[in-house]
């Protein structure tokens, strides 16, 4: 007998048992755990994303998702304005607002000794 026949034989035996079924399972329920976690997670960024977007006011400070920062000045219901400069003001299709900016007046590192 070579040891090919007898490596062949080995593995049908061994997934004869109980732990072939169990194994063939789980090959079978990981793909489908990973996909659901890849769906679950992209609908929960699309609902922040659709929150950010509703909750947009004129003279937030705003990144778009090409990286430019801005302050809303006027917004519409497709497009919001955005100035990026003292003067320049930039029209973006309103879906381009990736995040609010948080307040950067704000000391974000507490002062030593406070």
């Amino acid at each position: 007998m070579s040891t090919g026949s007898v490596t062949a034989n080995a593995l049908l035996a061994a997934q004869s048992g109980s732990g072939g079924s169990s194994a063939s399972l789980l090959i079978f329920l990981l793909p489908l755990a990973l996909i659901g976690f890849m769906v679950w997670s992209q609908r929960k960024r699309q609902r922040q994303v659709a929150s950010v977007q509703q909750s947009l006011s004129v003279g937030d400070e705003v990144c778009t998702t090409s990286g430019l920062f801005g302050t809303v000045t006027a917004l519409d219901e497709r497009v919001a304005t955005l100035e990026v400069a003292p003067g320049v003001e930039l029209r973006y299709d309103r879906r381009a607002v990736g995040l609010k900016v948080a307040d950067t007046d704000a000391p974000a590192v507490p002062e030593p000794g406070e």
